[in-house]
């Protein structure tokens, strides 16, 4: 692909966290990123690519929008759309078309979670950047797919989770569908679309040739159905709500303690028999009811309660030291204030700081990958709407007297 000479110089300094555009990392710098996503699927795709050190352009339109979410300054955005360059363009307007047609001839990677048909009415499609980028890498998250009887119905994460059967698994035995608490669909679909992306990357290295690659989040629902769904197809067994009981892992679940509850995982024999003698109740390992993997499963509730009466004469620390001597997994169940203030999630520096230009100095969930020479870090808060855009303009030949019409007419 063409060198871009910004992207050069924007590698120089991916060690000075003076220069104006630090680098978040090495790894994929050189790269061009055009991201024309919205709402959390697309921007979540996006911003593996811009942590890693991508130079990520955000195209937004000129009149500012509400930002689903909340505002700009809110913790779902600025969580979302660190480490990019935001260039205002609209695309309805001719002069704002053709600053993106430019751009699209020189970059890497196209990003967008439009509806399937939006693309082709704006003139924006895979197949027409393509003809003259050869090399482009081209991706779509969508709800359910660029083609099919219910490829046009909007997509939403909950509306993904219901129809990819997660909410038929999730929650107490009895109790209806319940939703996961984060936005699995979206979040997974993000992740696998810049999967997909550096996939291609790689591919393109040998062949010189992009691809279109596709995703959304009904796909990324159904795959993340991992054994549930593999207990259906394989064995025609339709699986259920379990609670906090492990579905095939049994006694797996959360048990009552002194001072409050524990998560215990007891997975095969050697573990079960361990655990049977930490909890002093070698008895079970002869008992009938508990002695094999399915007489637990047959009798889970009545282990669970005799686990239980146990488990509820000491605290939760007691617990974790004992089982952890042992090799028993075992574990805290958290709020998400303790989960940030775990002595490990500290170590593993997974809160990292940045000043935002709305909030000031502040915190965000940084990325949960190690890479021993090229890391990855927040280098740069989320951009303000159109922030770059005289820069990005300016580095695909546009003259100041140009920007400025653009500006002028709107269409910047």
């Amino acid at each position: 692909m063409a060198e871009h000479a910004s992207q050069q110089s924007r590698d120089q300094n991916v060690s000075d966290p003076d220069t104006l555009a630090p680098m978040a990392s090495s790894a994929l710098s050189g790269l061009r990123v055009l991201d024309l996503t919205r709402v959390r699927s697309g921007p979540t795709c996006v911003r593996q690519l811009a942590d890693w050190g991508a130079d990520v352009i955000k195209i937004e339109a000129p009149v500012d929008t509400a930002q689903f979410g909340g505002p700009r300054s809110g913790p779902d955005f600025q969580n979302l759309h660190r480490n990019k360059r935001s260039l205002t363009l609209d695309l309805k307007s001719e002069a704002g078309l053709d600053a993106f047609l430019k751009l699209a001839e020189t970059t890497d990677i196209i990003v967008e979670n439009f509806r399937p048909g939006v693309k082709k009415r704006l003139g924006i499609d895979y197949e027409t950047l393509a003809s003259k980028n050869h090399g482009l890498i081209y991706a779509s998250i969508s709800g359910f797919g660029q083609d099919g009887p219910l490829a046009d119905r909007p997509g939403f994460d909950q509306i993904a989770q219901g129809m990819g059967g997660l909410m038929s698994i999730t929650g107490e035995k009895g109790a209806g569908p319940m939703r996961v608490g984060i936005p699995v669909a979206d979040l997974c679909a993000g992740i696998f679309a810049a999967q997909g992306i550096l996939i291609a990357l790689f591919e393109r290295a040998k062949s010189g040739k992009g691809q279109w690659v596709q995703t959304s989040l009904l796909q990324a629902q159904v795959f993340m159905l991992d054994f549930q769904a593999a207990r259906f197809l394989m064995d025609g067994e339709v699986p259920k709500q379990a609670g906090n009981n492990h579905p095939t892992s049994i006694p797996t679940g959360v048990f009552k303690t002194s001072d409050g509850h524990i998560n215990i995982a007891v997975t095969g024999n050697n573990i079960w028999a361990k655990f049977a003698q930490l909890m002093e109740r070698t008895d079970w390992l002869d008992d009938e009811r508990f002695a094999t993997p399915p007489a637990r499963s047959a009798n889970r509730d009545a282990l669970g309660d005799e686990i239980e009466e146990i488990t509820s004469t000491r605290p939760t620390s007691d617990w974790i030291e004992l089982f952890t001597a042992a090799g028993v997994p075992a574990g805290e169940i958290n709020d998400i204030g303790q989960v940030f203030s775990n002595p490990q999630v500290r170590h593993l520096g997974l809160a990292q700081s940045v000043v935002s230009q709305e909030r000031g100095e502040t915190e965000l969930v940084g990325q949960p990958i190690i890479m021993s020479r090229t890391p990855s870090r927040i280098a740069s808060p989320p951009p303000t709407a159109g922030q770059h855009s005289a820069e990005i303009l300016s580095e695909i030949g546009l003259s100041d007297a140009e920007i400025a019409e653009m500006k002028a007419s709107g269409a910047t």
